[in-house]
């Protein structure tokens, strides 16, 4: 990667910190017809279109990086993690599962397929994936959170059940 990339990268990085989105898709742009196929770029651009809710776009970016390289894992994540904004929970958890193939202790993709488990009802699997992403990395904040608040829901239900018989 040039170094006019880098710093192309650096600038446009400091623009989606401070959620300006445009100023950031700009430069995305301008690095990608420098480098069409730079994996990086692409991922960082789907971010960036996904933090504005546009995810049709996000998702093709993410495409297009996998087009490039179909074992990457950030690509997977990043698109599982847009479907999955977008409601599409079952083809999110396509994705997580393409990403456990390439690395099954991928803490992340087991917590994230268990946050669109729990959003399609599936709860007891859901707190099963959040634990197996907790014993690869126990300070995964994201995973812990799901886990209670999947086995908080559980425990509703339960009451419910019990107070309807």
């Amino acid at each position: 990667m040039s170094n006019k990339i880098d710093k192309m990268l650096a600038e446009a990085f400091e623009f989606t910190e401070d959620g300006n989105y445009f100023d950031a898709l700009k430069l995305y742009d301008l690095a990608l017809k420098r480098e069409p196929d730079n994996i990086s770029i692409l991922v960082d651009k789907g971010a960036t279109l996904q933090n504005m809710g546009r995810f049709k776009l996000a998702i093709r970016s993410y495409d297009k990086a996998l087009a490039v390289s179909p074992n990457n894992i950030d690509a997977l994540l990043n698109k599982g993690a847009t479907l999955h904004s977008d409601q599409k929970y079952d083809a999110a958890i396509e994705c997580y599962d393409a990403a456990l193939k390439i690395d099954k202790k991928c803490a992340m993709a087991l917590a994230y397929k268990g946050l669109s488990l729990g959003e399609t009802g599936q709860l007891h699997n859901a707190i099963k994936h959040f634990k197996k992403a907790l014993s690869i990395d126990n300070h995964f904040d994201l995973a812990n959170i799901s886990k209670e608040i999947a086995q908080e829901l559980l425990k509703s239900i339960k009451e419910q059940k019990s107070k309807i018989q």
